[in-house]
Order: structure tokens, then C-alpha cells, then sequence
């Protein structure tokens, strides 16, 4: 009987961990980028998003970041770059070989880098644009009330060409606009980018808020690691295609290594790198 009993703790102990990805709203696996079919860009890349969470993407300029958002949003092909290898799962269901507008219509908004508003076109009119996968369906006017009542400067120029805004403004535009598509899955690329430090505490302010009060799934792929890893539930840190680190934001933000990466150089000023066994102790995932 004993020995029945150290075979059964033995293969509880050999028992597989759960995968964290299974059951996530978006799960990338092994997820590999060429552009112009030369420039290796993702290699390998693997990360989870769960439902109603916040997970903030880090890293350099350069390190793959906003190419994993246009993998996932179906946007590669309109800049020559195709998946070549590995897959994306959007609740359940495969969608690397979906295109973009297919992609949107399943829940998937991204809010581009540097904003992109139609300049020649209101407030308003910018707005409208972002219904357009949900013509018909009669609720149009309370969702453009709900981004007035998070973005209360667009209220008041609701009538004024997007091209006159400023900088905040148009953040707030960009991301109102992705709101009124009502997205199960929100992608932000730099929202703080060109921002004043004001503005982007607010900004990060309504990111958690429509997190918590709407329910929104929100990936953020930014720059400023303090800030996004004070709104993330998690975060992953990216260098050259792959995924280094991940954890909770909580963890990460006390991770010395982390703050050292984000500072650049070390004291004596020799730069380091994630590369750099000798100086971290982190898990690779890659290998």
C-alpha cells in the first residue's frame, strides 16, 4: 500500500502545470514576422492576454512591439510583412490568416501610434467612422455620449476639424474612436508618445478606467514602464523579436534589472543587455 502510495504522489508530482494561455481572450504562439521577405522581425514570440485584463507590452525601440500588435490586428501585409510561422488565437479561434477588417469585426481595435485622426474631418465625424462595423444597430448616439463622458474635451469641440486639436486631444480622439467599435480586445501603441507628463498621467488615468468600469481587455505596448506597469496587471518585456521577461507588473516594477534596462547604463556607465547572462538572472524563454 505504501508503495501504491509513493506511485500516486509520484505521478501527482509529474502531473503537467496548466498553461497559463489556455483560456486566454488572445494567446500568440511561437509567433514568428519576416518583412520583405528578408527581415526577421518576431522570432518566436508567445504571450497571453485573459479576459479583462490590462498587460502592458515593454521595450526598446526596435524590439518588435508594435509589429506583435499588427500581427494581431491583421495590418502586415498593408507594410510587406507576413506571419511565417507559429499562431494567433483570439477567444478560441485562429485568426493569423484573418484580414483586418474581419479581425475587427470578431472585437479587435488597435489605436495606432501617433494617433492617425482624420484631420479634414470633426470631432464627431471621427467618431462615426469608428461605428462603421456596427452600422444599424440604433445605440450609436449613447456610445458617443459615453467617449464624451470619458473624454470631456471632445465634448466641447465636437464640431471642430480633427486637424485642429492638440496632441491630447487627438489620444483622446484616437482612442474614443476605437471605443465607439465597442472592442471586446483594446491595443494601444504609445499612447503617451508626444504627450505632455500631465496628459499622459490622464490618459492612463481612462485606460484603467475603462478597463474596470467597461470591462475592456486592453494590451498597451509602451515606452514609459513606470507608468504602464502601474495600470498593467501584467507586463512582458521585449528585445529583438523575443519575449525576455514577463511576470506581474507589481513584480517587475520592483525588478531591478528592469529599472536598470529602462535606464540604459549601469553606474559605471557600461550598457547592459538582457543578453547578458553574466549580469541577469532571468528565465529565457527562448530557449
Amino acid at each position: 500500500m505504501a508503495g501504491e502510495d509513493e506511485r500516486g504522489a509520484g505521478s501527482a508530482a509529474a502531473a503537467p502545470a496548466p498553461d497559463p494561455a489556455a483560456g486566454a481572450l488572445l494567446a500568440l504562439n511561437n509567433v514568428e514576422v519576416i518583412y520583405d521577405e528578408v527581415i526577421l522581425v518576431l522570432r518566436g514570440l508567445s504571450l497571453h492576454v485573459g479576459e479583462g485584463e490590462v498587460v502592458a507590452l515593454l521595450g526598446s525601440n526596435g524590439a518588435g512591439k508594435s509589429t506583435t500588435l499588427k500581427a494581431i490586428s491583421g495590418l502586415l501585409p498593408s507594410e510587406n510583412g507576413e506571419i511565417t510561422d507559429g499562431e494567433i488565437a483570439y477567444a478560441g479561434r485562429r485568426i493569423d490568416h484573418l484580414d483586418a477588417a474581419g479581425i475587427v469585426r470578431l472585437g479587435i481595435c488597435q489605436v495606432m501610434e501617433g494617433r492617425r485622426v482624420f484631420e479634414h474631418l470633426t470631432v464627431e465625424e471621427n467618431l462615426r467612422a469608428g461605428a462603421y462595423t456596427r452600422r444599424g444597430d440604433g445605440l450609436l448616439a449613447d456610445d458617443l455620449e459615453l467617449v464624451f463622458g470619458y473624454f470631456p474635451p471632445l465634448a466641447g469641440r465636437r464640431r471642430a476639424d480633427a486637424g485642429y486639436l492638440s496632441g491630447g486631444e487627438q489620444q483622446m480622439l484616437a482612442m474614443g474612436r476605437a471605443l465607439i467599435a465597442r472592442p471586446k480586445l483594446l491595443m494601444l501603441d504609445e499612447p503617451s508618445l508626444g504627450l505632455a507628463p500631465k496628459l499622459v498621467a490622464e490618459i492612463f488615468g481612462i485606460i484603467r478606467r475603462l478597463n474596470e468600469e467597461l470591462g475592456t481587455t486592453i494590451l498597451v505596448v509602451e515606452q514609459n514602464a513606470r507608468l504602464a506597469l502601474e495600470i498593467a496587471d501584467r507586463a512582458y518585456v521585449m528585445e529583438n523579436g523575443r519575449i525576455v521577461l514577463d511576470g506581474p507588473a507589481a513584480e517587475l516594477a520592483q525588478n531591478p534589472d528592469v529599472q536598470e534596462f529602462y535606464l540604459g547604463l549601469t553606474e559605471t556607465g557600461e550598457r547592459k543587455s538582457y543578453r547578458d547572462v553574466k549580469h541577469y538572472k532571468r528565465r529565457k524563454r527562448w530557449l
